[in-house]
């Protein structure tokens, strides 16, 4: 491309020669110089938009600080959102930490009362100087959020299984024949070799005779389900009732029985009335335990509930075996 330039200053005319390469160039260039000039107008007009007071820029600004304003804000409503819902799990959470350690007080015998669970414990102490307090980031809330759900997860997932543990050692407990079987003062042969009332030899006792008169109630030393229910040659009316893990507890020479075999019996329910039937010199309740089979002394068994009372007072521990 020629282009030819005539001027009365110059002697001839001149021309010159442009290429593609010249065109490209000038054009590039020109839109750099006009991407410049709106830059620096538009920075201008933004920068003193408000002492210029331009409606229309200032309109335009506080379009752009509103849009800014709302990503903002639904950017935090966002996190809000989300925190939210943390707390409202941690709520939940707490909600059954708390029921839950009521249980497990229940059971492990404390009182209420000791730990108040629905009440934030007082802290306190005084402002370091050497340290000045920090705000928390975001970022940084967040992960201190979600580090205490997780330690709160942890927590009820352990004292779940404490719960399980206690809940299986007071059944255990309870399937213990630990309670007395009859409300009397005085046992009136012990556990061990004696002399026969009826022989006059010397033989083992399995069990423990506790004096009561005829009709005097009889209550499970502990729960369990009704073995045999009926009359025995030389126990008499009896009752043996199976506590599982092999223990058994046998109830003999009573009047009346109150209970059928296969029965499901709760601690401390009546189950019989003494008496004086089978191989017996007078109304008394003779008590065994039995562990597979074994005669095993019901005195252990007994002083486990408590070892000092009320069987000190009813003068068991005192008591010595008589014909």
């Amino acid at each position: 491309m020629q282009v030819i330039v005539i001027s009365d200053r110059l002697a001839k005319a001149r021309s010159l020669t442009l290429s593609l390469r010249h065109v490209v160039a000038s054009l590039g260039l020109a839109s750099l110089v006009l991407v410049a000039l709106t830059a620096g107008l538009y920075w201008l007009s933004l920068r003193y938009a408000a002492e210029i007071r331009i409606p229309l820029v200032h309109q335009l600004v506080l379009a752009v600080q509103k849009t800014e304003s709302e990503r903002s804000r639904e950017f935090m409503q966002q996190n809000l959102n989300a925190m939210a819902v943390k707390i409202g799990e941690m709520q939940a959470q707490l909600t059954r930490l708390d029921a839950l350690g009521e249980r497990l007080s229940a059971l492990a015998g404390i009182r209420p009362q000791e730990f108040r669970f629905s009440e934030t414990p007082g802290m306190g102490g005084a402002q370091s100087t050497l340290l000045p307090p920090q705000n928390l980031t975001l970022s940084q809330f967040n992960e201190k959020v979600t580090t205490l759900s997780r330690q709160m997860e942890s927590r009820s997932d352990m004292l779940g299984l404490l719960e399980a543990q206690l809940f299986e050692m007071a059944v255990r407990k309870k399937a213990m024949p630990t309670m007395m079987p009859v409300n009397s003062p005085y046992n009136a042969s012990s556990f061990g070799y004696r002399i026969d009332p009826f022989t006059g030899q010397q033989a083992m006792h399995e069990g423990i005779d506790f004096m009561a008169d005829a009709g005097t109630s009889v209550v499970a030393a502990a729960g369990g389900v009704v073995q045999f229910a009926g009359f025995h040659p030389q126990y008499g009316n009896m009752i043996d009732i199976d506590h599982g893990n092999d223990l058994v507890t046998r109830y003999a020479h009573l009047s009346k029985v109150l209970v059928r075999e296969g029965d499901l019996i709760q601690r401390g329910r009546r189950i019989a009335e003494s008496g004086t039937t089978g191989r017996s010199t007078g109304p008394h309740l003779h008590f065994e335990v039995r562990f597979r089979g074994a005669a095993q002394n019901p005195m252990k068994f007994l002083l486990a509930n408590n070892p000092q009372a009320p069987l000190a007072k009813a003068g068991i521990l005192k008591a010595k075996a008589v014909p």
